[in-house]
C-alpha cells in the first residue's frame, strides 16, 4: 500500500473537480518568470486537467515554503516522454496510471514517494442544446449515433479509461467507426459544445467545469468500470529531492487536499 489507511480513505473520499480538461501543447506558468527549476525553485510536470487546481496548491505552498513552483501543464503522455527524454522536472502528477507505471518500469521516479492524490469518473456528455438523444452509454451503438469523440487513447488518461469501459461493456469494436480521437479531453469538450459530434466522453469534473456547454447525459457505471485514480511522484533524476517530498506531501495533506475540495466546490 502507497500510504496507511487513514490517508488511503482521505485521499479516496475527495472528488477532484478539475476546471481545465486540457491543452493542445504543453504550458508553463510559474509564480516566477524565470522558469527552469533553479536553486529555490522546483518544476511540477503535471497533467493539464490539473491545472487550475494545482496553480492555487502551488501558491499556497510557496506561502509556506518559499519554494517557488514551476509548473509544465500538458497531456500525462506528453509529459511521460519529456522525462524519459531527460527533460528537467521534479515531480510528475499524472492523470493516468500507465504513464506513471512506465515511469517507474525505467526507474525514472522514486517509487517510494508515488501516491495516490485525487480520483474521478467518467461520463456520457452531449450538447447542452440536445433536445434529445443518446441518453445511456449503451445507446451509443444506435443509428442516431454517428460520431462519438473520446480523447486518443495512445496519449490520453481519459481515452484509455473509455477504451476500458467500452470494451468491457462490449461497445468497443462496434463504435470503432464513430470515434473521433482528440488530443485532449478539451477538445472532446469543444467537439461536443459546438455540436460536432452527437457525443462524447469525459471525466465528471470537465463536464461539471462546462455545464453552460454540455449536458451529462450518463454516468459510467461501477461496474466494469476502471478506478480512475491520479498518481504522483518525485522524478528520480530532481536536483531538489526534498523540496519535490515536500510538495508531495503538501498535495496530500489536509491543506492540499482541503484547497482541491474548494477548487471543486468553485466549479
Amino acid at each position: 500500500m502507497l500510504f496507511n489507511k487513514r490517508e488511503y480513505r482521505r485521499t479516496l473520499g475527495f472528488v477532484l473537480l478539475l476546471l481545465l480538461a486540457g491543452c493542445k501543447s504543453p504550458e508553463t506558468t510559474s509564480s516566477d518568470t524565470n522558469a527552469g527549476g533553479g536553486e529555490g525553485e522546483i518544476v511540477v510536470s503535471s497533467a493539464a486537467s490539473l491545472q487550475e487546481a494545482f496553480r492555487e496548491i502551488g501558491t499556497a505552498y510557496t506561502s509556506r515554503t518559499s519554494m517557488r513552483v514551476t509548473f509544465n501543464f500538458a497531456a500525462s503522455g506528453a509529459l511521460q516522454r519529456q522525462i524519459e527524454a531527460g527533460a528537467p522536472a521534479d515531480v510528475f502528477a499524472s492523470a493516468g496510471q500507465k504513464e506513471m507505471d512506465a515511469l517507474a518500469a525505467k526507474n525514472l521516479i522514486a517509487s517510494d514517494t508515488r501516491r495516490n492524490f485525487a480520483r474521478n469518473t467518467l461520463v456520457l456528455i452531449v450538447p447542452a442544446g440536445a433536445s434529445a438523444g443518446v441518453n445511456s452509454f449503451a445507446g451509443l451503438g444506435g443509428a442516431g449515433v454517428r460520431r462519438i469523440a473520446i480523447g486518443n487513447p495512445k496519449t490520453v488518461p481519459a481515452g484509455q479509461y473509455a477504451e476500458h469501459l467500452l470494451t468491457n461493456m462490449n461497445l468497443w469494436q462496434a463504435l470503432q467507426p464513430k470515434l473521433v480521437l482528440a488530443e485532449d479531453v478539451r477538445q472532446v469538450l469543444d467537439y461536443v459544445a459546438r455540436d460536432e459530434v452527437d457525443a462524447g466522453i469525459v471525466y465528471l469534473t470537465d463536464a461539471r467545469s462546462a455545464q453552460s456547454r454540455v449536458r451529462e447525459a450518463a454516468r459510467a457505471p461501477e461496474e466494469g468500470s476502471e478506478p480512475i485514480l491520479y498518481p504522483v511522484a518525485t522524478v528520480r533524476d530532481s536536483r531538489h529531492g526534498e523540496a519535490a517530498r515536500s510538495f508531495i506531501e503538501f498535495l496530500t495533506g489536509d491543506e492540499g487536499q482541503a484547497i482541491l475540495t474548494s477548487t471543486a466546490s468553485a466549479a
